[in-house]
């Protein structure tokens, strides 16, 4: 048997000075010897010095292309047959290096698409592709939207193109091989981009094949890529059923990626590509191919000379594999002891199943299965005797009791293969029987006594029962026999098989599966004798069966299922139960009847109250007056028809923005509002107090605002605006009237009346005459203040905002003994306006800044008195005004000390 296989390998041209090796090593007794073959020749080992053999390994060195390249398979070989091992290809790779011929300038318009080829050089095997811009390594960035290099051809396509484009642009290629990696890069391909900056649909311009075949367990990649100003988003679905999971977030992507393929994910998928001025779809098939696998394999078989041997070799695929056989790794042509391989192919792969056959010769042999020294038996009873003898052919048999020879007759019968049956024993047929074989190699015999016991009888058969579920009951059962042997009471049903040596069975607890014919066997190693009863286990009802979901409509789809077993209680009704894509929790669904609950006679029904385009499955539980069942299998998933919206975008409003800008917000329809696709929302909106709304259409389900840019709107003017969704089947209603605001403009005058006064060497505070809101053009949040040092520019200013209106603020944080400026200003959303006029302030001068000195203290009970030196302030320091005594008793003193010191 293979332990290791050759594997298939890409080795690099022209890397003359390394080695090849294939590897091959197989588990055998006696040890195997090795051959090996290229293209079904012998590789000549021992004549060509450049093939060397490491234990089964072929080791080629120097490998060149012409001489070397080919399909390998090494042969293992011993006394016991050969077998060959699957094929490995040895194939040489390459690059070439890019055309010297320089390339054509290209020109592309702002806005517009535009893609560069890459033209790649022979090679093998495929390239991977990235672009350079201007300069090595500043390569095109995977995570840019715009831009797109195909791994397909190589070409770099940009789906809107910027003047900031323009450049030299380099196709860069890389391959991959075994041991190495190689990379080249073009001319330069010259872009230029002129302005224009109109807008377009996307219009797709990578498409990936109609038909795509990919082979199961590997993955696939789909592309797609679209011209379009504003750059086109991209969504992937798949039409014919649900998109896998694997696919993540590579489903919003230019490259669509499902690996670990399975048949599950064959199908039609599309790519969507979309922006505010349309859409452009493509729909492609991927069809999902295999390998071979086993189903079934051979094993090793070890048979008689001219028997017959029937090998099963099974094996799955897709296209479906054929199946050839070989016989020490040549096709089959006789039937010999020898080294058998099945083998399966199909276009994408071989695969071998190994099995040894041993094809035995022998005159026959008791030794290893003599007839059976003592062979007791039951009075009326009836006994086989086998005769099992070792040999090849297969020998001829035949019986004797004593001198008599054994033939069939109304109480005795010998089998073709040699099994000797008595039947109605009584103690006459008491004594030697001997088996008697013979083939053209020998002969050979073997002797066995019969010995007559009385019979087991059941005298106490168990008496059949019906319970509910989660009773006790027990059930008895007892039994005469012969009184020199054993007896043991074996109890058999679908669901158990029990051994004691007492005949009553306990069954405590009882569930619905243990209902059933319980058997009672007595059994003595002669005969055995058995009764049986039927339990009955009253319980809820099973599962429904077969649930179908039928008609479906926007709201609602009908139910069939077939009746689950009863157990032994009628059914009484039923209860739908459903679940959408939105959550995993089941919930009892509304149908077309009152109370929610359907008769138990019933098998169908209608659930009501469904979302549209919307994915369910459903459950049908049945019940009785015993309790509810388990839930039927869940049905298959459907998606409701898709309606028109019904309800209206919520949170509403807007305000902000830039100066001539009305912007509109609203919170994203959730998915279960939508009702279908080709979703977007229809916007309305007019400046209050006029009759006539402008509409506007946003398709795309994940907008939540809208700019409007009018370079004559009024700062601050009220507009009403509405908004509603539509799809493909429809609009739905519009919502609440709202009002939102166009873009603030910043407050037009400045406060007055600045007054500012120092309250410390730190501090000062400004007051001052509020703005009024009329004229704020926007809803004034408050004020800001302005202070610089008298030797600063105003630029430089530091500022502080109040959070409302107040008209009062303080400044901390200055320095002591400094002329500061301040002005104040209004804000808004929008901005400051303009500055009020400036005034002045002078901080205080800072408190002494040197301590008592002198300090001394006397205690007379329960008094301190302390007396220090008076402390004179500096020409730069604020007067001295008094001072403040601090006391602390010793045990806090200490206490402090010693926490400092920890």
């Amino acid at each position: 048997m293979f332990e290791e296989q050759p594997s298939s390998l890409i080795y690099p041209e022209g890397l003359t000075e390394g080695k090849v090796t294939l590897n091959c090593q197989a588990r055998a007794s006696p040890a195997a010897s090795y051959r090996w073959l290229v293209n079904g020749t012998d590789v000549p080992l021992g004549l060509d010095p450049r093939y060397t053999l490491v234990a089964g390994n072929l080791v080629i060195s120097s490998p060149e292309s012409v001489r070397d390249s080919g399909s390998y398979q090494c042969l293992a070989i011993n006394r016991c047959g050969a077998i060959i091992s699957r094929a490995a290809n040895l194939k040489f790779g390459y690059l070439r290096d890019f055309s010297p011929d320089s390339r054509s300038p290209q020109t592309a318009y702002e806005g517009m698409g535009a893609f560069l080829a890459c033209q790649p050089p022979p090679h093998y095997p495929a390239l991977s592709y990235r672009w350079l811009i201007n300069d090595f390594p500043n390569f095109i960035k995977k995570n840019d939207g715009r831009w797109f290099v195909s791994q397909v051809t190589g070409n770099l396509y940009v789906a809107k193109a910027e003047p900031n484009d323009t450049g030299n642009y380099f196709c860069f290629t890389t391959i991959n091989m075994d041991i190495s990696t190689k990379s080249t890069f073009s001319k330069a391909n010259q872009l230029t981009v002129l302005p224009d900056g109109i807008k377009s649909a996307p219009s797709i311009k990578v498409r990936f094949p109609a038909e795509t075949y990919a082979l199961a367990g590997h993955t696939a990649q789909l592309e797609c890529f679209a011209y379009g100003n504003p750059v086109p988003n991209v969504r992937w679905r798949k039409v014919d059923g649900l998109m896998p999971s694997k696919a993540g977030s590579s489903a919003e992507c230019p490259t669509l990626i499902l690996p670990d393929l399975s048949f599950d994910d064959e199908g039609v998928y599309e790519c969507e590509t979309y922006n505010s001025e349309g859409r452009d779809t493509y729909q492609g098939r991927i069809n999902v191919q295999g390998e071979p696998e086993w189903l079934q394999v051979m094993n090793d078989s070890e048979v008689e000379i001219s028997s017959e041997l029937h090998w099963s070799c099974v094996a799955a695929g897709k296209p479906r594999p054929s199946i050839r056989w070989l016989r020490n790794g040549q096709p089959l042509s006789t039937q010999d002891s020898g080294m058998y391989q099945c083998v399966a192919e199909n276009k994408h792969g071989t695969i071998y199943s190994t099995a040894e056959l041993r094809v035995q010769v022998q005159a026959p042999d008791f030794r290893l299965n003599p007839v059976r020294k003592l062979i007791p038996a039951a009075r009326g009873g009836q006994v086989m005797i086998e005769c099992r003898p070792r040999a090849a052919p297969k020998p001829s048999l035949f019986w004797s009791r004593g001198t008599e020879l054994l033939t069939n007759s109304s109480r005795i019968t010998v089998t073709p293969d040699g099994i000797l049956w008595i039947h109605n024993i009584s103690r006459a047929d008491e004594g030697k029987y001997t088996c008697f074989a013979e083939n053209y190699l020998g002969k050979a015999n073997s002797t066995g006594h019969l010995s007559v016991r009385d019979a087991t009888k059941i005298t106490l058969a168990p008496s059949n029962a019906d319970i509910n579920q989660g009773e006790n009951v027990t059930l008895q059962c007892h039994a005469s026999h012969d009184p020199t042997m054993d007896l043991t009471f074996t109890w058999f049903s679908k669901k158990i098989n029990t051994k004691e040596n007492i005949g009553d069975l306990l069954i405590a607890n009882t569930k619905l599966s243990q209902a059933g014919i319980y058997t009672c066997t007595a059994q003595t190693v002669v005969d055995s004798a058995s009764a049986s009863a039927k339990l009955v286990v009253r319980g809820p009802p099973g599962p429904p069966g077969g649930l179908l979901v039928k008609n479906v409509a926007e709201t609602s789809v009908e139910l069939r299922w077939s009746r689950g077993y009863d157990n032994h209680s009628p059914i009484g009704k039923y209860i739908i139960m459903g679940r959408s894509s939105l959550s995993s929790e089941w919930k009892k669904m509304r149908t077309g009847v009152y109370p929610e609950n359907i008769e138990g006679n019933a098998e169908s029904a209608r659930v009501m109250g469904l979302m549209p385009w919307m994915d369910y499955e459903f459950q049908v539980i049945a019940s009785n007056i015993l309790g509810s069942g388990e839930p039927s299998m869940p049905s298959h998933t459907i998606r409701t028809q898709q309606a028109a919206p019904t309800v209206a975008p919520s949170g509403l409003g807007g305000g902000g923005g830039d100066r001539g800008e009305l912007i509109v917000t609203w919170t994203p329809m959730a998915r279960e509002y939508q009702n279908g696709d080709g979703f977007g929302y229809i916007l309305a909106f007019r400046k209050k107090g006029t009759s006539s709304w402008i509409v506007v259409r946003i398709p795309h389900v994940e907008s939540s605002r809208y700019v409007y840019f009018n370079a004559s709107l009024t700062p601050y003017c009220p507009f009403e605006v509405k908004i509603k969704a539509y799809n493909r089947r429809g609009e739905g209603p519009f919502s609440q009237i709202a009002v939102a605001y166009s873009a603030e403009e910043e407050p037009t005058v400045g406060p007055s009346n600045i007054n500012a006064t120092a309250l410390t060497a730190f501090e000062i505070q400004v007051s001052w005459d509020p703005v009024q809101q009329l004229i704020a053009n926007g809803v004034l949040k408050g004020y800001e203040i302005r202070y610089w040092r008298q030797h600063e520019r105003e630029v430089a200013a530091d500022r502080v905002r109040t959070a409302g209106l107040e008209t009062t603020a303080r400044v901390s944080g200055l320095r002591p003994s400094t002329r500061y400026y301040i002005a104040v200003l209004a804000y808004n959303n929008a901005g400051t306006g303009p500055p009020s006029p400036r005034t002045t302030v002078t901080t205080r001068k800072p408190p002494p800044n040197r301590p008592p000195v002198n300090v001394s203290w006397n205690a007379e009970g329960s008094q301190v008195t302390v007396r220090w030196d008076h402390v004179k302030a500096m020409h730069n320091e604020s007067a001295v005004l008094g001072y403040k005594v601090s006391a602390v008793s010793v045990y806090q003193h200490i206490l402090y000390r010693f926490l400092m010191f920890i």
